[in-house]
């Protein structure tokens, strides 16, 4: 069976993943909204995604050497999200499932990044940390659904690095000229250090930032270095709680900002002191992806679930534990 998405990032991106049921990865394809200056524009945002979608959609079935009508099953992103790309992403999946007469089914995104750095790693029953633009949040499994232990109470971890560069004059998206700013970064400079059991504030750490910033005392180096080691210091220690407060052993990092080098290297140093296990997919299955929506979509399908027409709306506002997670055993 080949499972062709048709996900759209429910920020920047525009991507098609194609998977067979088999875990082999045909083709992933997208294109991504970026700015010189300042941050994402929803309207402008949802504006890229309907002009690159076509041209996405037709490079990925090139890719992949097959046609439309190969296809078994079609899969898309219903949230959470901005709803103007949602929208569209709803759109033309349910445009498609019609024309090509293929089964629908929507899925959770914050989702889709567990399970697709189950599929492509060793781990079987982790932790996830969860970093991304909009969402931050530390997830496991327990008796039929994905539960939240703890998360960012004031927004996500990819959009307050989006604000800080925004402040430094940097385009979007801005984690990653934070992260080549922080390596030559040299003195540790003290922030806010928030954390309340398993969950982490970032609003007064940005707002202590940005004061900094103004006051001119402090270089660009120093001030990404020390919100990084801040930041990432406030999440090892969050997951950690997690993975003793559950018992496991193995930490999967997942979404945008899991790309940073840092990041990975603090948490397989938490875990190699614990003997524990971490798992970072690779970059490409990090960021947001069509290949986590497609092999979500499998596993959904497998299960028996499928999503009526009507019923394939967006959903911006919801929550990994709002979602019964039936093709995994109780």
């Amino acid at each position: 069976m080949a499972s062709k998405v048709l996900h759209f990032d429910s920020r920047d991106t525009f991507g098609v993943g194609i998977v067979t049921d088999g875990k082999k990865i045909l083709a992933n394809v997208k294109d991504s909204y970026t700015t010189e200056q300042g941050g994402i524009i929803p309207s402008k945002a949802m504006e890229h995604h309907v002009s690159c979608f076509d041209f996405v959609i037709s490079s990925a079935l090139k890719k992949a050497k097959i046609s439309i009508h190969d296809i078994d099953l079609i899969a898309f992103s219903q949230g959470p999200g901005i709803g103007h790309t949602l929208r569209v992403g709803c759109m033309a999946a349910r445009t498609i499932s019609s024309v090509a007469k293929k089964p629908l089914i929507g899925v959770n995104h914050c989702i889709s990044h567990l399970e697709i750095g189950s599929m492509l790693t060793a781990s079987k029953n982790p932790v996830l940390l969860y970093v991304s633009g909009a969402n931050t949040q530390i997830i496991s499994y327990e008796k039929g659904r994905y539960r939240i232990l703890g998360e960012s109470l004031d927004g996500g971890l990819g959009n307050f690095l989006d604000t800080l560069a925004r402040e430094l004059g940097f385009g979007f998206p801005g984690g990653p000229k934070i992260a080549e700013l922080a390596e030559n970064g040299r003195n540790l400079i003290e922030l806010p250090y928030v954390i309340k059991g398993m969950d982490i504030s970032l609003g007064g750490i940005l707002t202590n930032a940005k004061l900094k910033i103004k006051s001119g005392k402090y270089s660009k180096e120093d001030i990404c270095y020390s919100v990084q080691e801040t930041v990432f210091a406030m999440l090892v220690e969050a997951a950690e709680r997690a993975m003793s407060h559950t018992g496991k052993n193995e930490l999967l990092l997942g979404g945008g900002v899991a790309c940073n080098k840092r990041l990975r290297n603090m948490c397989t140093s938490m875990c190699k002191q614990r003997k524990a296990k971490c798992y970072c997919p690779e970059n490409e299955f990090c960021v947001d992806n069509g290949v986590q929506i497609a092999w979500l979509g499998i596993l959904m399908n497998k299960a028996g679930m499928v999503t009526k027409l009507n019923d394939a709306v967006m959903r911006p506002y919801e929550r990994v534990d709002d979602i019964e997670v039936q093709w995994k055993p109780k």
